[in-house]
């Protein structure tokens, strides 16, 4: 006959098991889930296809592992791919998850890979930032859920130039662009998901057209240029002295952030 204590241990034996169980499926619908909407929200805002490898989500930490993000490009272009990214690092406040904003602490992107292919008097990443005005343009304000995060930092970017060919000449111009930090995204004006993928491209865009000043053809950077002054209205002041968009190893967060104050901000409806 089975004693009551041992019926007790495997009724909690069985409960511990379910609960494991549970908590298995949960996060790997999670996953799923948020995986699907990273996916959607990025494509929607860039007007080119995001893929994701792996997502890695941690419920009790309030933390998002990313890893295998690839951006496609534009239709028309040899290369398949226009970004891809290593790692990512999400940090949020558990408490916010569920409210209409949810508080960012931390995202950190590191080991993103950048080919820009020129064609004509354009270039794959120009397209992207001119679909990205585009959409702004016609969108009163963002959808999606408020994000408001404290710090964002891209490290490890290596940007790959694909030129047009020329005899003679290298059809391929390397440049390593510094750590790119921003903080206090979203404190100013709504901010979703789709809002801050453009921020991100926009940025980098920004680290080409002044890091590549005097490295790559002027048709290139005067060209990166125009298309960020027409985004952003700043692409003549990347490359002036004392404008601190990119920052090289020290926090500048005020000034990036006023850098980008305006950026794909949501228009007020008449």
């Amino acid at each position: 006959m089975i004693s009551g204590k041992k019926i007790l241990k495997i009724a909690l034996l069985c409960l511990i098991i379910l609960v494991v169980a549970a908590a298995v499926i949960f996060l790997t619908i999670g996953s799923h889930l948020l995986k699907a909407g990273l996916e959607k929200a990025a494509t929607q805002a860039l007007g080119v296809d995001v893929d994701v490898a792996d997502i890695d989500l941690s419920i009790l930490r309030g933390a998002v592992g990313i890893e295998g993000l690839i951006i496609k490009n534009p239709s028309g272009y040899k290369h398949e791919n226009l970004l891809e990214l290593g790692k990512g690092y999400v940090s949020a406040s558990i408490g916010s998850m569920l409210s209409d904003t949810m508080r960012v602490k931390t995202i950190k992107l590191d080991g993103v890979n950048l080919v820009i292919e020129q064609k004509g008097l354009t270039n794959n990443l120009q397209e992207v930032i001119n679909s990205i005005s585009k959409k702004e343009e016609k969108q009163s304000r963002p959808k999606g859920k408020n994000l408001q995060i404290d710090q964002l930092e891209i490290s490890d970017i290596t940007v790959k130039v694909k030129l047009l060919p020329v005899p003679g000449k290298a059809d391929t111009i390397t440049l390593k662009l510094a750590p790119i930090r921003m903080s206090n995204l979203g404190s100013d004006s709504k901010m979703d998901t789709a809002v801050l993928s453009s921020k991100i491209m926009l940025a980098l865009a920004q680290g080409v057209a002044k890091q590549g000043a005097g490295k790559l053809p002027a048709e290139i950077v005067d060209g990166m240029k125009f298309t960020l002054d027409k985004a952003l209205g700043v692409g003549k002041a990347v490359t002036e002295e004392g404008q601190k968009i990119i920052d090289v190893g020290k926090d500048t967060g005020k000034e990036i952030i006023e850098g980008f104050k305006g950026i794909l901000k949501p228009k007020e409806k008449k």
